[in-house]
């Protein structure tokens, strides 16, 4: 078979060379100086030269070589974030906030999965830390904080996002899961449910574990036992592990009457599992989520959820980093800030009859 042949166009275009500062300065008569003081410190220059380099700039197709600026600077116009879960709204709009406040700042955000890894964390971590990001958001997946350890001995800035974290060494903000896992469960309670499931997810989830916490004070409130909240761990936090929950449950020789779940996905999971079984919502059981994702006022049987405020996680934390790597970075004391969940009732929930 004969070789493809290839065309002048792409052949011109892949020997092209590259554009340097040098080649835009002779060809605009200025000095190198010049130039950089348009690109750096455009301020210094005046206007009718400004514009002159700008347009030789714009005609040779320069484009500045951030590899270069970084090893001046000493750190990149990069800010890392690493989430749980990409899948999940919560975390596309946590990172929707981040990146607003970091591209008002002119920079920008390299978003990252760990998929609740901690292996998969630290490899992210590690590469953060080649990268020589200025700094990262993180919301950790490893219970034991060893790789926010080895982590932070690179003496990048991070900010934990979604955990309490008051014992880190810099700052964090979260929504008081807590308070969120009692307030859904003293609804539950509230409307006479005596028999309760807990769908939670991976066990080594701080979130999961204060969730639970939170449901097990609003049990203590209403003087019921813990054995009361029957508990249906998942290995993920997404709506195939809901579906799985949900057949869990089916199968139960006591049916609880209401369930509570770690996340809206679950509760999504979960509501497939019981509509496909012909088990009504709420007629027959009682169902409540947690983070109020958009998806959750859609579906077959508006969901009654915890709302986290994501986007506005993602732009508190995002501005606590900019205040600790930027100009007055010798000022920032760190912060722990703790943000108050919502219930927001819906149809997937009611009084026992």
């Amino acid at each position: 078979m004969p070789r493809c042949a290839r065309s002048p166009r792409s052949s011109t275009l892949r020997e092209r060379p590259v554009v340097g500062i040098k080649d835009v300065a002779r060809e605009a008569g200025v000095s190198v100086g010049t130039v950089s003081n348009v690109l750096n410190q455009p301020d210094r220059v005046s206007e009718p030269t400004r514009r002159h380099v700008q347009q030789v700039i714009a005609r040779l197709g320069y484009v500045r070589s951030e590899y270069a600026r970084q090893l001046r600077a000493g750190h990149s116009r990069i800010m890392a974030l690493l989430v749980l879960d990409m899948g999940n709204p919560f975390f596309v709009d946590l990172a929707r906030g981040a990146e607003r406040a970091a591209r008002e700042a002119g920079l920008g955000v390299m978003v990252c999965n760990s998929a609740q890894s901690p292996s998969v964390e630290a490899e992210y971590l590690s590469m953060f830390a080649e990268q020589r990001v200025r700094g990262a958001l993180i919301t950790p997946a490893d219970p034991s904080g060893a790789t926010l350890r080895a982590f932070r001995r690179h003496g990048i800035p991070y900010v934990v996002v979604d955990r309490v974290a008051g014992d880190e060494p810099g700052c964090s903000v979260a929504v008081d899961d807590v308070a969120g896992g009692t307030l859904a469960v003293r609804h539950l309670v509230d409307a006479g449910h005596r028999s309760l499931a807990y769908v939670s997810g991976p066990p080594h989830l701080k979130q999961v574990q204060d969730r639970r916490e939170g449901a097990h004070k609003a049990l203590a409130e209403a003087g019921l036992p813990v054995n009361a909240l029957y508990e249906l761990p998942t290995d993920r936090l997404d709506v195939a592990a809901g579906r799985d929950a949900g057949a869990r449950l089916l199968g139960l020789s006591h049916r609880p009457t209401a369930v509570f779940c770690a996340n809206d996905l679950l509760a999504l999971g979960v509501l497939q599992s019981l509509y496909a079984a012909g088990i009504r919502v709420p007629e027959d059981i009682s169902l409540v989520g947690y983070d109020d994702i958009e998806f959750a006022s859609a579906a077959t049987v508006p969901l009654t959820s915890v709302r986290q405020p994501a986007t506005s996680l993602g732009t508190i934390a995002a501005h606590l980093l900019l205040q600790e790597t930027g100009d007055h970075a010798a000022d920032h004391h760190h912060e722990h800030i703790v943000l108050r969940p919502e219930l927001v009732v819906r149809g997937s929930s009611r009084a026992v009859r």
